[in-house]
């Protein structure tokens, strides 16, 4: 499995339960809403820094990953 989709899935887990949780107390959509994003984003910085690492090692590289271009193909272009 891809670490992006990994973290993914947990960044979502984790704004979900904290939803769900306040929601079925009673709170107000938009209140458990911005409740639960705080709490997500804070667990996600304070827990995930290895997946996140991991994430934006994999955009690096697939970013440096890109195709060189020949000589000819520069030659072209000039």
């Amino acid at each position: 499995m891809r670490a992006w989709l990994l973290f993914s899935a947990v960044r979502v887990l984790v704004f979900a339960i904290p939803f769900a949780i306040l929601f079925a107390l009673g709170l107000d959509w938009w209140i458990a809403a911005l409740i639960a994003a705080v709490v997500g984003f804070c667990v996600s910085y304070i827990f995930l820094r290895g997946l996140r690492d991991r994430v934006a090692l994999q955009l690096a590289e697939a970013r440096n990953a890109a195709p060189k271009r020949s000589a000819d193909e520069e030659a072209e272009d000039s």
